[in-house]
């Protein structure tokens, strides 16, 4: 069953991956207005920036829905200061992801959630590649300073338990390897219940979203700054 879930998982980020890549986003939140000339600059807030997929950009979802959209929710409710970045962009793999990796990187950010590999694993691109890229951006990222949370995937298991021992092994090896925060499975809980996920069967719902953001908030909140009260 769990076998069939992940399958359906794989085939729906293959309709996302035949899209052309957007352009990168826009920060979550919006620009402020220039103050008046007689004003203070207003510091620039710190930033959290969540790089991924069509998973991390809410395909099918209002904006307001995505995990890192109720991730930022959550932040203001509790009293943290941070600004949210979605720079998820559907069909994305690990080579797009570090493409992206230094406009993603603009601002002061001070963690990067890193959530790619899925389409690496549906298109049954090599482990070792994509280990290389996932590597270079855990390095560029933790070279400026910033805290990293890394989210892992499953691969299909039509590429064999060889294939789906390596892609898993990726992510594992390099959470140990720079002991980053880690996240072993973005959709645990959520890949394979209908009632969590959309139409399709796959991308998370409303609901799923909410699950999918508890998990990463788990490992993201110790990594924040003391929120302000």
């Amino acid at each position: 069953m769990r076998t069939h879930a992940l399958v359906l998982v794989m085939t729906c980020l293959l309709i996302s991956a035949c899209r052309s890549e957007a352009p990168a986003p826009a920060a979550a939140s919006a620009t402020a207005a220039a103050p008046a000339p007689t004003s203070a600059p207003q510091a620039a807030r710190p930033r959290i920036a969540f790089l991924g997929d069509s998973l991390t950009a809410g395909l099918g979802l209002e904006s307001s829905q995505s995990f890192p959209a109720l991730i930022g929710q959550r932040l203001t409710r509790e009293g943290y200061d941070y600004e949210v970045v979605n720079a998820g962009v559907s069909g994305d793999t690990s080579a797009g992801g570090l493409r992206r990796l230094e406009w993603s990187l603009e601002g002061d950010v001070k963690v990067l959630v890193v959530a790619l590999g899925a389409n690496d694993g549906l298109r049954g691109l090599s482990p070792a590649e994509m280990k290389k890229n996932l590597n270079a951006v855990l390095e560029r990222a933790m070279a400026k300073g910033v805290t990293v949370v890394l989210a892992g995937m499953e691969a299909p298991p039509n590429f064999g338990g060889d294939y789906t021992r390596q892609f898993r092994g990726v992510y594992t090896d390099l959470a140990q390897q720079h002991g980053v925060r880690f996240v072993p499975f973005l959709l645990q809980g959520v890949a394979g219940e209908a009632s969590l996920n959309q139409s399709d069967g796959i991308h998370p719902n409303a609901r799923g979203a909410q699950l999918v953001a508890d998990l990463v908030w788990a490992e993201l909140k110790p990594a924040l700054a003391r929120p302000n009260r």
